[in-house]
């Protein structure tokens, strides 16, 4: 199929970009990667009247490290990301994203507009607590996760708005992380998956574990263990029972690729195999390096 008939306007600069968007309101749609939007397009899914393209904007194209997080820019691509950002988790999840040729198009900012439920990126930022700066014509404003995920395929963002960037905060030292997921096929969106942040103090005892579960609710699902392992080595851990509580948190639908039964053993056996792997590389040298390196 082919898209329904847009106006295209191809700014070169922020300020010509939100004066566009101002402009056009509701009525406008932001192009970055284009690898959810053109689909939706052709798909007649979407039908806006403007199409902002923001490919020429290259001040949006950044990604910016440091020891306390990373900033990614509206137009820096998948691969670009896991080359430069230095941050163990958002490299573990973008190893996950569909395959070579769309990250190097697709945007992660872009991802996480699009707000998929199913998507790696969503789910990494809301476990880290990250934010999303969003601008327009006289301002800006940065919204946090947990705000930022208002439902399957809806963010915060409102018309006349720009995602310009995200933050992805640095895991705390001696942490480990993991991503575990299950597709039909690699590549594919997952049927279930689960990201974890474990933390030990000095002791190597747990002093935190967070999960964030994909595909098992409208949002990102964010669960909170660390009181479930008691500060206690994580040799020592129930990890079956840590992941029964995540499992209990979640309540997944399902549909012609998987049942809710299904995705709900899957998030427990992926909550079980994440939080031991995260534990075990916070224990190993490199978990105090929040670059992985």
């Amino acid at each position: 199929m082919k898209p329904p008939p847009f106006e295209h306007h191809a700014p070169r600069d922020l300020g010509e970009a939100l004066d566009v968007l101002a402009e056009v309101g509701p009525h406008g749609k932001v192009l970055a990667g284009g690898q959810s939007l053109i689909p939706m397009l052709n798909m007649r899914l979407a039908a806006p009247e403007h199409l902002v393209d923001i490919n020429r904007v290259e001040s949006l194209a950044t990604v910016d490290p440091s020891a306390e997080g990373v900033t990614v820019g509206a137009l820096a691509r998948h691969s670009q990301v896991e080359r430069q950002a230095g941050h163990p988790l958002l490299r573990q999840a973008l190893r996950l994203v569909a395959h070579p040729v769309i990250r190097n198009r697709g945007t992660v900012v872009g991802s996480l507009v699009h707000a998929d439920p199913a998507a790696e990126l969503p789910a990494v930022l809301a476990l880290l607590g990250g934010t999303v700066r969003l601008a327009r014509l006289g301002g800006s404003r940065e919204v946090a996760a947990a705000e930022f995920f208002v439902g399957p395929m809806e963010s915060a963002v409102q018309p006349g708005e720009l995602a310009v960037s995200a933050y992805f905060p640095s895991p705390p030292p001696r942490s480990g992380t993991a991503f575990r997921e299950v597709a039909r096929r690699h590549g594919d969106y997952a049927l279930a998956g689960v990201c974890a942040v474990v933390t030990l103090d000095d002791d190597l005892r747990i002093a935190a574990a967070r999960v964030a579960c994909v595909s098992v609710g409208p949002v990102p699902v964010v669960v909170d263990v660390g009181g479930l392992c008691e500060r206690r080595p994580a040799s020592t851990v129930d990890w079956a029972a840590v992941a029964q509580a995540v499992r209990e948190e979640t309540e997944p639908e399902g549909d012609i690729h998987a049942s809710a039964a299904y995705r709900l053993h899957l998030v427990g056996v992926l909550a079980e195999q994440a939080l031991k792997d995260a534990a075990r590389e916070a224990a190993e040298p490199w978990g105090s390096d929040p670059a992985g390196t």
